[in-house]
């Protein structure tokens, strides 16, 4: 399929049957197994995934694209969309040729769903991780807590980041397939949040659970390169685009809204304040999205300024994104904080971009580590 017919389906399908979904999505407070169905059968969940392993191998910068289209719609549709085009790629960097055909492959297809399980109640989402494993024979036993864990009640397998008993740092990290049903896994449904209704969320508690050793993808130390090196960078330019295309849903909100609603006998798309808080909006709007575009480029062709360019596409994005929802409910009034308006929704959903793939704080601290090692090597090449 050309890329021009993608994006015209995926454009169609936001519009028309994706806003059926949001409406029962909503009203509901799930999301169905009969829309991941019809995603899949679409091909929107593997969009960016190689022609070999049944997707449509759309460059990453094209995909990102169509991410904003689908970042249009309802906050889950766009988890589903966002999630699935990329779990396979950090499966796929460190995975032999059986685990390919067994985890890699049927995750693009759509034959199983795949939760990412990195993050921890009690520290952050790096070298700092506790749950553990001690390796008897052939099988790792693994012990320890995973929360936050999108698609966690619904997977079929979890990525799971834990570290060998004993060990501290990346060197002791790896990173194991674990079976929905394995035993010794207990799964809490956390779902109840805010915003991105319909996301199942759960949080992980294993005891003494055996994973066999022919599920660890990569070797003994590789656990967060796995988690991290296939999956950060491009999940957190997708986000940031994620952030463009919620933004312009917004603004294209607040401007029909502007258009129909009149005051003291006028329209408010003709009182000038209205117009330069749009003006604002299309402004900021666009420069996020030549950043992540800009990001998504690098990354496609290997740049090794994309990690810090993911970093400032997210936070940037992140920052327009709240700026842009926020005019676009000061334009609605009160009748924008009311559900089942679809300013509420977005209103709603915007907030957890603060958050997903990392804080602004987050992203300026990789941002400033760069900053100070391309110094540092320039100083030197100076010497």
């Amino acid at each position: 399929m050309r890329f021009d017919e993608l994006r015209t389906r995926a454009e169609r399908w936001v519009t028309g049957p994706g806003e059926r979904w949001a409406e029962r999505i909503e009203e509901t407070g799930e999301v169905p197994d009969e829309l991941w169905q019809e995603l899949n059968g679409l091909g929107f969940l593997r969009v960016s995934a190689p022609v070999e392993y049944g997707g449509h191998g759309v460059g990453f910068a094209r995909w990102m694209e169509l991410m904003e289209i689908f970042s249009r719609s309802h906050g889950s549709i766009r988890m589903i969309v966002h999630v699935v085009n990329g779990i396979w790629r950090c499966l796929d960097g460190h995975a032999d040729q059986e685990q390919r055909e067994r985890f890699v492959i049927p995750s693009v297809t759509g034959d199983i769903k795949v939760a990412f399980a990195l993050t921890e109640p009690g520290n952050g989402s790096g070298a700092d991780i506790t749950a553990s494993v001690v390796r008897d024979g052939d099988t790792y036993v693994l012990t320890g807590r995973k929360h936050l864990i999108t698609f966690g009640v619904r997977c079929d397998y979890y990525l799971v980041a834990a570290r060998l008993e004993g060990t501290t740092g990346h060197e002791g990290t790896l990173a194991l397939m674990v079976p929905r049903h394995a035993r010794g896994l207990t799964v809490e449904d956390t779902s109840r949040t805010m915003g991105v209704t319909g996301t199942d969320h759960a949080s992980l508690t294993f005891d003494r659970t055996p994973v066999p050793v022919a599920n660890r993808l990569g070797e003994e130390g590789d656990g967060l390169e796995v988690c991290l090196g296939g999956f950060l960078t491009p999940s957190r330019i997708s986000v940031a685009m994620s952030c463009v295309g919620l933004a312009q849903r917004a603004q294209q909100l607040a401007l029909d809204h502007a258009r129909q609603r009149v005051t003291f006998g006028k329209p408010l798309l003709e009182r000038q304040v209205v117009q330069f808080m749009l003006a604002d909006n299309a402004a900021d709007i666009e420069a996020a999205r030549q950043l992540v575009l800009h990001a998504a480029c690098r990354f496609q062709r290997g740049g090794d300024d994309a990690p810090m360019l993911s970093s400032m596409a997210k936070m940037h994005a992140v920052t327009m994104l709240t700026k842009v929802t926020d005019k676009a409910l000061q334009i609605h009034g009160g009748l924008g904080y009311w559900k089942p308006g679809a300013m509420e929704r977005v209103y709603r959903d915007a907030r957890a971009q603060r958050f997903e793939e990392g804080t602004n704080e987050a992203q300026k601290a990789v941002v400033f580590r760069e900053l100070l090692n391309r110094a540092e090597y320039q100083e030197r090449g100076l010497r």
